[in-house]
């Protein structure tokens, strides 16, 4: 019988309150699904995320197309002129050299001390990267596992700074991981060993070679290599280690070994062979102290003039050869400092100069000292050249027409419109005396005259055609007393210009560089063409007038025992400078004395100098010692001072001139056996009789001071002229100020 109730269904065990029924985690597992789902979307969104930032990154940053100039910069090393020894560094010490020139293993004690797996990596260590970025993002300064092309990246390129910032290191790696891709790993270890600094101020192997060890980069050892790999950690630490610091030294280069023995550079057994090398004693910095500054400061401003920039010689790796000689350089400085008395009065200043006529180099130079006061007394300092200026009017009369026997009026004083010239000490010489006796006793007015005669302009073409600046002459040219020496010049000059007689009326600009070798290493050679300034004539018979001035003059005192010397003393209006400037065949040589505040050049025991004195001794000591050894050359016979143009004081030519028979005699045979004597005239003067009384020299007799003989002119000798103190060479207007 059917009924409409509904059958109990059999009843399950009670449930606890709350608990879910069976159904429930069949609706809760598509949620999870669902989750999980989102989350995997999600992580995919943000790899791709992560992978695109990478793309635009790896996009937006591209390799950099410039380098840190500290990076590339070599600077420049300027040496003597022997090409080796070196005089000054200028700019960041660094030689870049191929990694052809590395030894295997100074490459290997570098990879083994900073990047072992160097040569198998993609140029960066995804686990030292780590380490670095979560030291930067945690605020550490731990930055360390960087490999040799990370680093190389940080330190060359430029636009990578080195903040500690997470966009630096991305920056880094993209660079790096780059740079791995398009250069080959050589390449990179090549600019890494060139790059990196080493400390003793050596960037790259090459000046860390010559810093640790005096060696180039080719003839390192291994346990030397292993030193300068091991640096690398702490350059300043390790640059000069002692005690501790040497400990740790020791230790971090035994790592370096132990690390190329890991990496199968060397065998154990090599590794223990090695011992710790000794270390060449680090260099103090080449100081810009002595004469070094002013070479410097020649070397720099030339260079200028040549069209290299300052960048070009701090940073452009020049090998700058000059044309100062060492030896000569230290001589200069101690012919000066030997000569002058101790009780020097520190306001007088001296300048020395030597060049070589034949090319115009400037061989050596004293400046003064360079701590005290940076502008030189050979180069900067012009004073007036006083009587030193002399020859170049006698060179214009004879590019003129004129002649050793043209006769001028020497005697004093000489009244030339507003002007009043007096000889030294008010001595009249006559009103017809010859060329040579006017140049051997300095007689103003005999060449106030010969300007006179000859016209001013042409003396000052003749300066300027022996390397005198024009402008330095253009103020003084119209001046009665032009050609006394009022013009301002430098001791460089003077010994260029008197180098053009020496050079037979050849002119060489002076210059103080004979090479220059870029970093590339093509030399390029200074010289300075030769111009004909005199002819071979004017130039020898300068020549001989000025080889009387030391034979019997007023230079009697730069006489050489050896050979023939041509000079000229000159002293200033109330001797506010003084000067002697001569010559052999193979250098010219100027010193000059003054003070800056244009006073009279006085020295206790002396008095006021003149050129003949003090100026004259020091140029007599460099020149002895500088042509020691040297051949000994005789100048060229003069061209005209034959017999019937002779002298009251030289009736036969007996200074070196020919005699009425054409024979050449007198000075040759006197400087060869010391004849002496009186000038008086011979009825039959004889080559063959050099050492008679009848045809010798004058002997000598200027004096350095009251009393003070300063030199002997030969037995019997009569007195040669004088240059007093007090002498006035002109009586222009107070002198030219020293050029400050």
């Amino acid at each position: 019988m059917e009924t409409d109730e509904i059958p109990e269904q059999p009843s399950g065990p009670e449930q606890p309150f709350g608990a879910e029924s069976p159904s429930e985690p069949k609706r809760k597992r598509p949620r999870r699904r669902r989750l999980l789902r989102i989350a995997l979307i999600a992580f995919g969104v943000c790899v791709g995320a992560v992978v695109g930032l990478f793309g635009v990154i790896w996009v937006m940053t591209p390799i950099p197309d410039t380098t840190q100039d500290l990076a590339t910069a070599q600077g420049s090393v300027i040496y003597y002129r022997n090409g080796k020894s070196v005089l000054a560094t200028q700019g960041t010490n660094r030689k870049n050299v191929p990694l052809s020139e590395v030894p295997e293993p100074v490459r290997q004690a570098v990879i083994a001390a900073e990047n072992r797996t160097f040569y198998n990596d993609q140029g960066v260590s995804l686990s030292g990267t780590a380490r670095a970025v979560w030291s930067t993002v945690t605020g550490q300064q731990l930055q360390g596992g960087s490999t040799i092309t990370q680093q190389l990246v940080r330190n060359y390129y430029s636009g990578l700074s080195q903040e500690r910032s997470v966009e630096r290191k991305l920056k880094e790696i993209m660079i790096a991981l780059k740079v791995d891709r398009s250069k080959s790993k050589d390449w990179v270890l090549e600019q890494y060993l060139n790059t990196i600094y080493f400390g003793r101020g050596a960037y790259g192997i090459q000046a860390a070679s010559q810093a640790y060890f005096g060696k180039n980069t080719r003839d390192l050892t291994p346990a030397e290599g292993a030193y300068l790999a091991a640096v690398i950690q702490q350059p300043s630490r390790f640059a000069n280690p002692k005690g501790t610091d040497l400990d740790a030294a020791k230790s971090r280069w035994q790592a370096v070994v132990d690390g190329m023995v890991q990496t199968r550079a060397m065998t154990g057994e090599q590794a223990a062979a090695l011992t710790f090398p000794t270390l060449a004693k680090q260099k103090a910095p080449l100081t810009l102290d002595g004469q070094n500054g002013f070479m410097v400061a020649q070397v720099t401003a030339e260079l200028n003039r040549l069209g290299y920039t300052d960048e070009d010689i701090s940073q452009g790796g020049l090998k700058i050869t000059t044309t100062f000689d060492k030896k000569l350089m230290k001589l200069a400085e101690r012919s000066v400092k030997s000569v002058l008395p101790d009780n020097m009065p520190q306001k007088v200043r001296t300048g020395l100069a030597a060049v070589d006529p034949a090319t115009g180099e400037v061989l050596a130079f004293y400046g003064g000292r360079y701590e005290s006061n940076q502008y030189d007394n050979a180069f900067s300092a012009k004073v007036q050249a006083g009587s030193t200026f002399k020859p170049y009017t006698l060179a214009a009369a004879l590019e003129n027409g004129y002649g050793l026997t043209s006769r001028v009026n020497g005697n004093s004083p000489m009244r030339i419109a507003s002007a009043t010239i007096p000889n030294s000490g008010g001595q009249s010489y006559g009103s017809s005396i010859d060329l040579v006796q006017a140049t051997r006793n300095s007689v103003n007015t005999a060449f106030v005259d010969l300007g006179q005669q000859v016209g001013l302009g042409k003396v000052a073409d003749a300066a300027e055609a022996a390397g005198i600046p024009a402008d330095q002459l253009t103020q003084h040219r119209a001046a009665a007393t032009f050609p006394l020496g009022v013009a301002s010049v430098s001791a460089v000059q003077q010994a260029s210009g008197f180098g053009t007689f020496a050079a037979q009326g050849v002119h060489h600009d002076v210059h103080v560089i004979r090479s220059i070798t870029d970093a590339d290493g093509n030399t390029r050679k200074i010289t300075a063409p030769g111009r004909r300034a005199f002819s071979e004539d004017t130039a020898a018979d300068t020549t001989y007038a000025l080889e009387q001035v030391v034979r019997g003059g007023t230079g009697t005192g730069a006489q050489l025992s050896d050979r023939p010397v041509a000079g000229k003393t000159g002293t200033t209006d109330k001797s506010a400078a003084v000067w002697f400037t001569g010559y052999v065949p193979q250098l010219s040589v100027a010193v000059n004395m003054f003070r800056d505040d244009n006073k009279a050049v006085e020295v206790p025991g002396y008095g006021a100098l003149y050129g003949g004195t003090l100026p004259a001794q020091i140029w007599k000591q460099f020149m002895s010692e500088a042509m020691d050894g040297k051949p000994v050359k005789d100048f060229p016979d003069p061209s005209s001072y034959y017999y019937g143009g002779y002298d009251s004081y030289d009736p036969y030519g007996s200074y070196g001139g020919y005699d009425r028979y054409g024979d050449r005699y007198g000075d040759r045979f006197n400087r060869d056996n010391g004849g002496g004597g009186n000038a008086s005239p011979s009825p039959q003067p004889s080559a063959t009789d050099p050492g008679t009384p009848d045809h010798g020299r004058p002997g000598g007799g200027e004096t350095t001071g009251p009393g003070r003989p300063d030199g002997d002119g030969g037995t019997g000798g009569t007195g040669g002229s004088t240059e007093p103190p007090g002498n006035t060479d002109h009586t222009e207007a107070p002198p030219d100020q020293p050029t400050q």
